[in-house]
């Protein structure tokens, strides 16, 4: 990866979607040249009917390793939205030297020994409680609409898009804790992109202001709800190649 050569992402998707929500930012990278991956998570998308009591953090943290090492990939930035954020911490562990960069977009990051709703508890425990006392224990559905809209998309269509694409999350991958003990893993640069609309961003954890590799927090804001990928896509877009080149003439890092 270089300046302005061409750049590898692996986008990693969230709970309850699926690859298909990267759609709109894949595309445009794709046509400027560059290499983007956004698989689907096992029990996810069209991996859906491989949904078990036993996928945890664990297994998506495989499905991400297993593409890069088949795929041979090299210098990626691996992107994780939401969920997605513990899923790409535990995997720059299984290959530190494969990643040239860890982006977090308004995303779980977790310490080691923690699980994803450790991380933001508030968030996450309604969910499982509800999941614990119904028919399917280790399963919970996708959230509903409220008044703030899907993942804060408002826009009817893309909801309906959305909710279509969108399938159970097991219990046991917010449970599973992650195991953090690569030094190596620390040296990779982290950026996170927060969604400045998301209603519920009293409840994000704050980012250190030094990061594990010793420099500097670098920490982006976008003018949108959570599902920044579906709702403002050409200005992830943007903000995805300004980190990813390090280019800081383009676009003014708020922090």
């Amino acid at each position: 990866m270089t300046e302005n050569g061409p750049t590898t992402f692996v986008f990693v998707h969230g709970s309850w979607h699926s690859g298909e929500s990267w759609e709109r930012v894949a595309r445009p990278l794709r046509a400027a040249g560059h290499t983007v991956f956004a698989p689907d998570l096992t029990g996810h998308g069209r991996h859906a009917a491989a949904m078990t009591p036993k996928v945890g953090l664990s297994t998506h943290v495989d499905d991400i390793v297993r593409l890069i090492r088949d795929e041979e990939l090299r210098d990626v930035v691996l992107v994780g939205h939401s969920y997605g954020g513990a899923v790409i911490t535990c995997a720059a562990e299984e290959l530190p030297e494969r990643i040239a960069r860890l982006i977090y977009i308004d995303a779980v990051v977790p310490e080691n020994g923690e699980s994803t709703v450790d991380v933001m508890p508030e968030v996450f425990t309604p969910f499982i409680e509800a999941a614990l006392v119904s028919a399917a224990p280790w399963l919970m559905p996708p959230p509903q609409q409220s008044p703030a809209g899907l993942f804060g998309i408002t826009d009817p269509s893309d909801i309906e898009w959305v909710r279509s694409t969108l399938t159970p999350q097991s219990v046991l991958s917010w449970m599973e804790r992650a195991r953090l003990d690569n030094r190596r893993a620390t040296a990779i640069p982290r950026s996170h992109i927060h969604c400045a609309l998301h209603p519920r961003a009293d409840a994000r954890r704050p980012v250190p202001p030094i990061q594990p590799n010793g420099t500097p927090a670098d920490v982006w804001e976008i003018q949108s709800g959570h599902d920044c990928m579906v709702i403002a896509p050409s200005e992830l877009v943007e903000l995805l190649l300004t980190i990813a080149t390090d280019n800081r003439s383009i676009m003014e890092n708020p922090r």
